[in-house]
């Protein structure tokens, strides 16, 4: 069945365009609610949002949904997404809802769903509900009809939890931290687990107004992280995006540190520690070679996925593994938590500072990236995949790249564009690979 409403990360768009409108929220919450309504129980969910003008609108049209199908309904106001994962879990709740576009910009918004586990849907649920919301809704007698209250205590709830994800003698004094929340979920949250535990905080994108979350800020837009950590002489800077599920990192000199980096480090540590299941690391097919490299070289594999934090984590639950993640800094440590949360791996990776006694621009930098070119070719129509000539050239470039680099060619999930990302050890191949096959590509569309 194709999926009409659902990307790799819920439902997502345009706010009051195509999907993203008050009225398809109200319909998912009643699809979703009469989905999970089973048994003769209270059924409830929580509800979470960052802080993008449109949440408001949408969290509101959720409740009514939810409500009218006979779900109560509990609203935490801004908080990570991996939050109201965790609280979905703790609560009994049976179902979770984080509105949020992530790292995208404010005129976006998105609906991305929890189950009792406080995992994401699986393919067979989502696909439920998408039936569900092609037809009239089942709504609840009168008397069922679902109760609303806010609760004051979340944000509490979340810091705890992310405090007791290391260990209970673990403390920062030393440390003059720089957090860039993106004027988003995490705005509140994250500064005050780094300072409870001792830190000297500086803080950016934490003045939220509906309209700046991902704006010159957090980690998609690293430049004023990079500026203000050299400016403040602090040891380390972290950047979110807008829901708190990614992390990047910039070291004391303000260079950039990416998801393949830390995986490297929270890897090897947790190794070092006898606490990393499955024998390596769950990543995708972007993440650099020279990650596998070096994680070969310390007795560890790195099992590929299909980009997407969801394909990470099914085959992290499939293998045993507890560490996984992507290379644009997702990262996933299934002890913690049961989706990507960036709080919780900056707290590692400040441990892990502490604790070596380096500075930053050491520690983080355990393997050198092999040379990675990542090109889009947008087309207009048609399959140019399917296209003999582009074939012929992709055979070429993988038969020139065997045993020396990798070829990934995968087209958009969300528009209309083949991503064409070569790596290897020569960059000048690297770049004419990724080249020949972008024109082969091009003449084909």
């Amino acid at each position: 069945m194709v999926r009409k409403f659902f990307g790799t990360d819920g439902i997502r768009g345009r706010t009051n365009q195509d999907v993203m409108t008050a009225a398809m929220a109200m319909r998912v919450g009643q699809a979703a609610g009469a989905h999970f309504v089973r048994g003769d129980h209270r059924h409830r969910v929580v509800i979470g949002k960052d802080t993008r003008l449109s949440g408001y609108m949408m969290e509101s049209a959720l409740v009514a949904g939810f409500t009218s199908v006979g779900m109560d309904v509990i609203m935490t106001g801004p908080l990570p997404t991996p939050a109201i994962a965790l609280l979905t879990r703790e609560m009994r709740a049976d179902l979770g809802v984080m509105i949020s576009a992530s790292h995208n910009p404010y005129e976006d918004n998105g609906i991305k769903l929890f189950g009792p586990d406080g995992f994401k849907l699986s393919d067979e649920d989502e696909l439920a509900i998408e039936a569900l919301l092609e037809q009239e809704p089942r709504l609840a007698d009168a008397t069922r009809i679902g109760r609303a209250r806010r609760i004051d205590d979340a944000r509490g709830r979340y810091i705890h939890a992310v405090k007791q994800s290391v260990s209970d003698d673990t403390r920062f004094d030393d440390l003059k931290v720089v957090v860039d929340c993106a004027n988003g979920a995490a705005y509140q949250v994250a500064p005050s687990a780094i300072w409870e535990l001792g830190a000297e905080v500086v803080t950016i994108g934490v003045t939220p107004n509906g309209t700046n979350i991902n704006d010159k800020v957090g980690s998609t837009s690293i430049e004023a992280l990079q500026a203000k950590v050299v400016e403040e002489g602090a040891h380390i800077g972290i950047a979110l995006d807008g829901d708190a599920d990614r992390l990047i990192v910039v070291d004391e000199k303000g260079q950039k540190v990416d998801g393949d980096q830390l995986m490297a480090l929270i890897a090897t540590r947790m190794a070092e520690k006898g606490s990393l299941r499955g024998g390596g690391v769950v990543a995708t097919v972007m993440s650099n070679l020279g990650l596998e490299r070096y994680l070969q070289s310390q007795g560890l594999t790195l099992e590929r996925t299909k980009v997407g934090d969801r394909y990470v984590l099914e085959r992290m639950k499939e293998g045993g593994f507890n560490l996984g993640g992507e290379q644009s800094g997702h990262m996933i440590l299934l002890d913690h938590a049961t989706t990507g949360d960036g709080t919780v791996a900056s707290m590692r990776v400040l441990a892990s500072l502490v604790r070596s006694g380096q500075p930053a621009s050491e520690m983080l930098h355990l393997f050198d990236p092999v040379p990675q070119l990542l090109k889009n070719v947008r087309y207009s129509g048609g399959k140019p995949l399917e296209d003999g000539n582009v074939q012929r050239v992709i055979a070429d470039a993988e038969a020139e790249l065997e045993g020396k680099g990798r070829l990934v060619i995968r087209p958009s999930g969300t528009e209309p564009v083949i991503r064409v990302m070569a790596e290897g050890d020569d960059e000048a191949q690297v770049k004419a690979v990724v080249d020949r096959i972008c024109k082969a590509v091009e003449e084909a569309a």
